[in-house]
């Protein structure tokens, strides 16, 4: 542990507002407790205070009201670029020294944060242990029992941002490699949407799967980051464009009812801790007002089989091939014995595996369309040292159970801390959904967080207090108020299924409107009208993808209109409304507001 104080965003930027502590002071600090300390292995390359002095000259006259992370200090993964700092990717034999940073580090670095060095990490980031990392320059001690592999391969951004020794780190995550550590180290893991963090200035392991992942010790800062983070890079062949914003999606209070998928108990191969933290994240969602759904997960299982035993090994082969050619000791033997699968399978395989992927793909697909969000294990087990020197590739393998298919199946992903063993060992479990469920799933490992309120990383420093959310976090659909052709089974409801919409609620309106059947027809079509006379209504609540609202819209015939509609319980939401003047346009209206409902309108015209 470096300070009593948290190094949470937010209780650093507090700290620097009442002038208690400003940058330099605080890597000041940090700096003197990592001298008094032994080498340490999480790190490969750490920056002395010359080589800080540019960035800390960067913050004068700013604060954390004009930058964001303002004085907020993170660490590297030594396979992502830092300007003027050797990239080694655990392997001297390939180290370069790159003249930019990478696309994403310079977006935290011109939001005020701090790069503190470069961390360690199984070689050219190819294992879940944090075990294959060359003599040279030591394997990380994990933070809470050095007996126990630290989880890799982001070994020492794990370690460091648990430790305290900063406030957050940048990983990489192809098959795992985030959210493992993360889960050994009581950190949130965001697993990004593929393509959502450029991936320029990264040394590929799997390029068309890899993703820069984040360690940090509360969700809110892991929102943030990602926030900065998140933006497209046109240099980037595997970048992807999306705005939460424009598509209707936003970091903030969970919903208070929502459905939960859970793989079968008998396909989660998980240990008595591991299981017992599935049971308590169980426990705690369903406190949080979540259904829970048990599904059949072979897709996923059969998916994540193919990252290894398929022909995505040859990427790797193909991220090294050089150095594995013209000099094979600069490679971790168990890791050239894995990529040197690679150089294996054929073009044809690639596809055999490719149409098999599109199956799995459809299935699992399938499967998340029933739910809110998915929960599973992160990880099976957490094995000693001992453990994996014994079967390092058995090991390993089933570490990767839960994670190796998420970026197969272009999937979201986070890993979450939910408790602790008797051995006061963190367990946790991953949240994950479809692309850009990103927000979605820190959302509601936020409201897990606020309940269990675990200490920060292996610090034993209880956690702050959570500042409170003003906004509720949205997911991407809409709801959608309907009293008419649009109600289930009625001629017009196909136009909110085609678009995938899902029923929510069968309800009525408060008691301030009147109903009116509009001349023409057919089909015949209502009208609400607010009306401090009128009565409740019976109306469906159907949840639409935002994205399909526009073509909804366009098939709405005038002089209907969307606008807000009062419920029962007082909350308003948007439905199907006109105005008073539209209600004599080609023909009287009828009022039918006695009837209650449209249906009961109906059922009377039979």
């Amino acid at each position: 542990m470096t300070l009593s104080l948290p190094l949470d965003m937010t209780s650093l930027h507090h700290a620097y507002r009442k002038g208690e502590l400003t940058p330099s002071m605080l890597i000041d600090e940090l700096l003197a407790t990592a001298d008094t300390q032994d080498k340490n292995p999480a790190w490969i390359t750490r920056l002395n205070r010359e080589q800080l002095a540019p960035y800390l000259q960067r913050l004068e006259g700013e604060s954390p009201e004009t930058l964001p992370l303002y004085g907020i200090p993170f660490a590297i993964k030594d396979n992502i670029d830092l300007a003027g700092i050797p990239t080694t990717a655990g392997s001297p034999a390939f180290a370069y020294t790159p003249t930019e940073h990478a696309f994403v580090v310079q977006k935290l670095i011109d939001a005020g944060a701090i790069p503190m060095g470069k961390t360690n990490l199984d070689q050219f980031a190819t294992g879940l242990v944090g075990e294959r990392a060359l003599d040279i320059y030591g394997t990380p001690a994990n933070a809470f029992d050095p007996t126990l592999v630290p989880g890799g391969s982001s070994s020492g951004s794990a370690v460091v941002t648990a430790a305290g020794m900063v406030s957050f780190a940048l990983g990489t995550d192809t098959a795992g490699s985030g959210r493992v550590p993360a889960c050994f180290h009581n950190l949130y893991g965001v697993k990004p949407s593929l393509g959502l963090l450029s991936t320029r200035g990264v040394v590929p392991a799997c390029a068309t799967l890899d993703t820069i992942s984040l360690f940090t010790i509360i969700a809110d800062d892991a929102a943030k980051v990602l926030d900065i983070t998140a933006a497209y890079d046109d240099q980037c062949a595997w970048s992807r464009a999306y705005n939460f914003a424009i598509h209707g999606k936003r970091y903030g209070q969970a919903p208070s009812a929502f459905r939960f998928g859970v793989p079968l108990e008998s396909q989660w191969q998980t240990d008595a801790a591991y299981s017992q933290g599935m049971y308590a994240a169980i426990q705690e969602l369903e406190a949080l007002g979540g259904e829970k759904v048990e599904l059949d997960c072979s897709p996923l299982l059969a998916a994540a089989r193919l990252l290894y035993e398929g022909p995505w090994v040859a990427e790797r082969y193909h991220a090294i091939r050089e150095l594995m050619t013209s000099n094979p000791d600069a490679i971790h033997p168990v890791t050239f014995q894995i990529t040197q699968g690679g150089a294996a399978p054929l073009a044809v395989d690639a596809f055999d595996a490719r149409y098999k992927l599109a199956k799995y793909k459809r299935q699992a697909d399938a499967l998340l369309s029933q739910v809110d969000v998915m929960l599973s294990p992160t990880t099976v087990t957490h094995p000693s040292k001992a453990e994996v020197a014994a079967d390092p590739i058995g090991v390993n393998s089933r570490l990767g159970t839960w994670t190796n298919f998420m970026n197969l199946l272009d999937y979201s992903a986070l890993a979450v801390p939910v408790g602790f063993t008797e051995r006061d060992l963190p367990v946790g479990v991953t949240l994950f959904g479809p692309v850009f469920a990103d927000l979605q799933l820190l959302s509601l490992a936020r409201a897990l967080e606020s309940r269990l309120m675990l200490p920060l990383g292996a610090t034993g420093i209880p956690h702050p207090p959570l500042m409170e959310l003003s906004t509720p976090s949205q997911d991407g659909s809409i709801e959608l108020v309907v009293c008419g052709a649009h109600l289930t089974g009625l001629p017009l409801n196909h136009q909110l299924t085609e678009r995938g919409g899902e029923l929510v609620s069968t309800t009525q309106s408060a008691p301030h409107y009147k109903l009116f059947a509009l001349a023409g027809g057919p089909p015949k079509r209502p009208a609400m009208l607010r009306d401090a006379g009128g009565q409740s209504i019976k109306v469906e609540v159907w949840r639409l993808p935002i994205e399909t609202l526009g073509s909804f819209l366009a098939g709405i015939p005038a002089p209907l209109g969307l606008g807000q509609v009062e419920l029962a319980d007082g909350s308003w939401k948007c439905g199907f409304i006109c105005t008073a003047g539209a209600l004599n346009e080609g023909g009287k209206a009828q009022d039918i507001t006695q009837f209650g409902g449209w249906r009961e309108w109906l059922k009377s015209a039979q």
